[in-house]
C-alpha cells in the first residue's frame, strides 16, 4: 500500500456511514466498469448466449438454496 492509500483510507474513516457508503459504491462501480471494459468479443458472446438460454427457458435454474445444499452434501461425503 501507498502512503497516499493509507491517508485516503484513514480520512474515509472518520466519514459518517452515509458519506463511507457513498464513497464504496462509486469506488466498487469504477472497479466494475474497468472490468466490463475489459471483456473479450468471445465472453461478451457468452454471456449474451446464456442470458438467451435463461430468457428462452433452455436453461435450467436451479435455486441458491437447492445448490448450496447439494454442496454440503458432497463435500460431507469427502
Amino acid at each position: 500500500m501507498t502512503a497516499a492509500f493509507d491517508t485516503v483510507l484513514q480520512n474515509a474513516l472518520l466519514l459518517p456511514v452515509e458519506d463511507r457508503s457513498r464513497i464504496a459504491s462509486r469506488l466498487i462501480e469504477s472497479v466494475d466498469a474497468a472490468d466490463d471494459a475489459e471483456l473479450s468479443p468471445a465472453w461478451c458472446a457468452e454471456i449474451d448466449r446464456r442470458i438467451e438460454a435463461v430468457r428462452s427457458g433452455a436453461s435450467r435454474r436451479i435455486p441458491h438454496a437447492d445448490v448450496m445444499t447439494e454442496a454440503r452434501q458432497l463435500l460431507a461425503q469427502l
